[in-house]
Formats: structure tokens, C-alpha cells, sequence
């Protein structure tokens, strides 16, 4: 198993590299991504010379070691941090205090997970929080972002639950006539407007505002307020199968508020970050009753 499991990491690194990761423009990316490098329950993402392990299987915390060694040799990594999820390794029957046990290890012993990173993705600085959500950063929505860039130029821009203000930064690089960032949480307004201000930005051209987004569409809504393209990228919503059903409830309302943001003609970047909605095949029909209930047309 362990010679299995280093000859993973390295094939992952390698399609990396392949891949042109990383470069002078991006030294943030996601080196593992679980199922899709047959690593199921491991993620790693690399934030220049550190590497952050989001651990949800037994499995992974079984080769902590090895993941820990391999890492070490096989890229330019100095420091690791370890975040177990201690829901998903509970389920596993790992006990959540024996998950909890060691929320953090750095080999130099020089780095805390309540560190502060500066980042580079395609040409955009970022201050990072290793205690952040997930990871820290959402290293899978780089080309996302940046296919936003390509397309924003001359329009307004509305990024509901912007945490770092990637999706904000990337349309006010890209040209975008107005920008404006939402999310409910206090420090992920204060680390986007560290970004912005990282980047040369100001608040006539980005703007960034801490509200629950439900009560920021409604409010818009009824001012008859509309932006050209809305992004929506919400938490998992759907951590486990068994709350798949309220999950849809949610998923549904939040989009049909959306719909209702963009202005006719306009575009909708709607995301789900829950396996078990991605495994149930339900979020393109979520969309279409979203869309009945908003009385708009999508077109995919």
C-alpha cells in the first residue's frame, strides 16, 4: 500500500507539471484531488511551499506518515498542515477526538495553521488563512475564475459568498464595470478587502459587503436591482445523503433568488460543492424548477 499510494502522488505531481503547474503566474493548485487521482478521501492542495492535506477517509490518516514523507521528497514543500474531517472520519468509525487529535503538524516546526500565506493564482495575489474554510483557498475553481476574467469586461458583477474574492478580483481584472462580493462571514470580508487591496484595487470599482445572501437577493429584488452576471458558489450543503433532501430545499430557494439577480440576457455561474448532490444527478432538475419558479428561461 505504501509503495501504491507514492506512486499516486508522484503520477499526480507529474500530470502537474505536464500541465504547466506550477508557474511563475499560479503557485496555488491542487496537487490530489481525491477520486479523480484514485485517491479516494484525500485532498492536497499546494500553496507555494506548503502543502494543506484535507484528510476524510481512515485510510488517509492510517498513512498520515507516508502522505507526510512523500510530500517532503517528491515536491518543493517545506511545511505540511493536516486537516482531518472529523464528521466524515467519525462515519468511518474513527473517533472524532482521536481525528481532532492533531489538527496541525508542520515539518519545519516553524508554521502555524493560523498562518497567513501569500499566494499567486494567474497573476493574482492572495492572502490565504491555512484555518480558513476547506483548505484555505478553493484551489479546484481556478479555471473557473478564470474563465469569469474572460468574459467580464464591461459588466456588472454580483459574487454571492465571495469568501477571499476570487471570483470578484478575477471579473475586476478581466474589466468588469462594477464589482460587488457577498458572504455572511466576518472574516472572509475582511481577507477579501486584504485582497483587493493587495491587487490595487479600490472600493469604487469593488465593493464588498458582509450579509446573509438570502436577505442581500431579497433586498435587491424588491429594489429591482439586477447585475449582468451572477456567481453563486455556496458551501456543501449537502454533507451526507442524509440530509440530501433538505439540501434540495435549499439549493432551489438560493437559486431562485439568483435567477431573479440577473438581468435579462445575463448570465448565472451556479455551483454545488456536495458529493451527494453531484452523485444524485438531481441539480440540473433543481435548476429547471428553480428557473419555473423565477419565471426565467435558462439555457445551458
Amino acid at each position: 500500500m505504501e509503495k501504491l499510494l507514492k506512486s499516486r502522488i508522484t503520477s499526480a505531481m507529474n500530470l502537474r507539471a505536464r500541465l504547466g503547474l506550477p508557474n511563475k503566474c499560479t503557485n496555488v493548485y491542487r496537487l490530489v484531488n481525491s477520486e479523480g487521482d484514485r485517491l479516494s478521501g484525500l485532498i492536497i492542495d499546494i500553496f507555494g511551499e506548503c502543502a494543506v492535506v484535507a484528510s476524510s477517509a481512515a485510510w488517509v490518516e492510517k498513512f498520515r506518515s507516508v502522505i507526510e514523507e512523500t510530500l517532503k521528497f517528491a515536491t518543493s514543500c517545506t511545511h505540511v498542515v493536516w486537516r482531518p474531517s472529523p464528521e466524515m472520519l467519525k462515519e468511518e468509525g474513527l473517533l472524532s477526538k482521536e481525528s481532532n487529535s492533531s489538527q496541525t503538524h508542520t515539518i519545519s516546526d516553524d508554521m502555524d495553521k493560523s498562518d497567513t500565506l501569500e499566494v499567486v493564482e494567474n497573476g493574482i495575489h492572495y492572502n490565504i488563512n491555512l484555518s480558513g474554510q476547506k483548505t484555505g483557498f478553493y484551489a479546484d475553481q481556478r479555471e473557473s475564475r478564470l474563465w469569469l476574467r474572460s468574459i467580464a469586461k464591461e459588466r456588472s458583477v454580483l459574487d454571492l459568498c465571495c469568501y477571499s474574492g476570487g471570483f470578484s478580483l478575477n471579473a475586476a481584472i478581466g474589466g468588469a464595470s462594477e464589482v460587488t462580493g457577498v458572504d455572511s462571514s466576518a472574516p472572509a470580508i475582511e481577507l477579501a478587502l486584504a485582497n483587493r487591496e493587495l491587487n490595487g484595487f479600490n472600493s469604487r470599482r469593488m465593493n464588498f459587503v458582509k450579509a446573509d445572501i438570502s436577505e442581500y437577493m431579497k433586498s435587491a429584488i424588491s429594489e429591482g436591482r439586477t447585475w449582468d452576471i451572477v456567481i453563486l458558489d455556496p458551501p456543501k450543503l449537502a454533507p451526507s445523503r442524509k440530509v440530501l433532501e433538505q439540501a434540495i430545499r435549499m439549493y432551489r430557494n438560493l437559486n431562485v433568488l439568483a435567477m431573479k439577480c440577473v438581468e435579462p440576457g445575463g448570465l448565472l455561474m451556479t455551483c454545488s460543492c456536495s458529493g451527494a448532490m453531484t452523485q444524485s444527478g438531481k441539480f440540473p432538475s433543481i435548476l429547471q424548477a428553480s428557473a419555473l419558479s423565477a419565471r426565467r428561461k435558462i439555457d445551458y
